[in-house]
């Protein structure tokens, strides 16, 4: 018997997973390596962002025969806020601002006009 996953779902797993190997990619470095040169935190970097675009680009792939370009894209910048916020707080220690709720209740606005039609 075979469990398999809707691509919709598949899609919106792989983005989660995606971005927080980009979150990482991006941010880590700044707490965990501020003591070390640039550019031995962009090879770092790169070294993490390769898992990121080892699930990004299946999941892209997968999600374009279910959702347009641009639900794509505005998925993965929700997931990206709901991957940061947690990171931010959680991993890089800093505190919650109401911004984040401001913020995340905008992008879920623009969610609503990329699958209104």
């Amino acid at each position: 018997m075979s469990l398999a996953l809707p691509a919709s779902l598949q899609t919106v797993l792989l983005l989660i997973a995606s971005n927080v190997f980009m979150t990482f990619a991006w941010y880590a470095h700044l707490k965990d390596m501020a003591a070390k040169p640039w550019y031995l935190a962009a090879l770092a970097s790169w070294g993490i962002a390769l898992f990121e675009y080892l699930l990004q680009v299946p999941a892209n792939r997968i999600g374009y025969g279910v959702y347009s370009l641009a639900q794509l894209k505005i998925i993965q910048e929700a997931i990206t806020l709901t991957v940061f916020i947690p990171f931010a707080m959680f991993y890089m220690g800093q505190p919650f601002k109401w911004d984040f709720v401001w913020a995340s209740l905008c992008l879920m606005g623009a969610v609503y006009f990329m699958f209104r039609s």
